[in-house]
């Protein structure tokens, strides 16, 4: 006997399985495993996925931050490269932009001649790196921004229930997003592909939005030219942050109000 298949049925079949076949193209495949090929956390609850990020945050060598952090009610832009001895890169604001450069516990500082206000010095100093001696009240605030302990500690933080939510992409390594308070106390995106790295910080009450990647990734660190380099000894001369501008800070919670993380 011979089968009979109308014309509508094979039509309605091929359109399945192309259907299905476009789907699987972004993990969502009709009968597809979404955690084929993965690293398995996605299977984990929202608290153990957040706990096997930051494990995996606190055992790396080294990571690239970039993007905005919101503290004292001003938007910084930040693109650093940090490791456990140093750490290098750039931060903005909407009035300065300045370098900071840390070799172990030498902390060196770049900005333009502007940055430094009335100073005496300041025609002296635009475009050098001014060596930040550890005495002055400014070290220890710079030095959270080249300290990756005390950042990762600063931004990896949800507050309030956490929750699994979707299967997302960051840049191109497929991830799982853990949300707190329903997406009020932060996102966190933690890469569904090695390691299960934190790959992007969205952060409580519009606090910021920060990618990490090339986790584990080495780069040079080596402190700046003598040529390039002024030390003024025991204190930097005055600066915009201390009279009335203050100094950026990294810290936990939404920026208004919170206490700065301490190194």
């Amino acid at each position: 006997m011979t089968a009979y298949f109308p014309t509508a049925r094979l039509r309605r079949a091929a359109f399945i399985g192309a259907l299905c076949a476009g789907l699987a193209v972004t993990g969502t495949g009709c009968g597809e495993d979404p955690d084929e090929g993965t690293n398995g956390v996605g299977k984990l609850s929202a608290d153990k996925i957040e706990e096997k990020a930051k494990a995996a945050a606190t055992e790396a060598d080294s990571v690239h931050l970039s993007g905005t952090l919101v503290t004292g009610g001003k938007t910084f832009t930040l693109d650093m490269r940090l490791k456990s001895d140093g750490g290098s890169g750039e931060v903005k604001s909407q009035d300065d932009t300045f370098q900071l450069l840390r070799v172990g516990e030498q902390l060196y500082l770049k900005a333009n001649a502007a940055f430094w206000g009335k100073s005496d010095s300041a025609g002296k100093l635009g475009d050098k790196y001014v060596k930040v001696p550890e005495g002055d009240p400014s070290y220890k605030q710079f030095r959270g921004f080249t300290d990756m302990d005390v950042l990762l500690d600063g931004l990896l933080g949800l507050e309030g229930k956490l929750a699994k939510g979707s299967y997302t992409k960051v840049g191109h390594t497929r991830a799982v997003q853990v949300t707190a308070d329903e997406g009020k106390g932060g996102k966190l995106s933690v890469s569904l592909e090695g390691t299960p790295y934190p790959l992007l910080m969205e952060r409580a009450g519009g606090a910021g939005r920060v990618e990490l990647a090339e986790w584990g990734k080495t780069f040079p660190l080596a402190p700046p030219a003598q040529d390039q380099t002024v030390d003024y000894g025991s204190q930097l001369p005055t600066t915009k942050g201390e009279s009335g501008a203050p100094a950026p800070s990294p810290s936990k919670g939404s920026g208004q109000g919170s206490n700065p993380t301490k190194p």
